[in-house]
């Protein structure tokens, strides 16, 4: 996590993608990050329209993220990485 959270700081044009709910979000969640619920996934081509943008994934535990960057490989996005789940995340979050 800490390491996907890094590479995404120090490269441009990817996007940080937080697939919690929207409640878990307010609660606290990464900086920059962009909340797109697991459920509804399909919203995502609000964010992020062009499909070979980078994104890092999100969630609280892997097994979600792993979900998502089924899903999001299915919707047609070539470059999805999952960075692991915020819980194993000790550096600063917004709250």
């Amino acid at each position: 996590m800490i390491q996907g959270v890094n590479e995404y700081k120090n490269a441009a044009g990817i996007v940080l993608l937080d697939v919690r709910t929207t409640q878990e979000y307010s609660e606290d969640h990464i900086t920059e990050s962009k909340n797109i619920p697991l459920q509804t996934l399909d919203k995502v081509r609000t964010v992020v329209e062009n499909k070979d943008t980078e994104l890092f994934v999100y969630f609280y535990y892997d097994a979600r993220n792993r979900q998502a960057v089924a899903v999001l490989g299915q919707m047609g996005y070539t470059k999805v990485n999952n960075i692991g789940g915020i819980f194993s995340y000790r550096r600063k979050v917004k709250r």
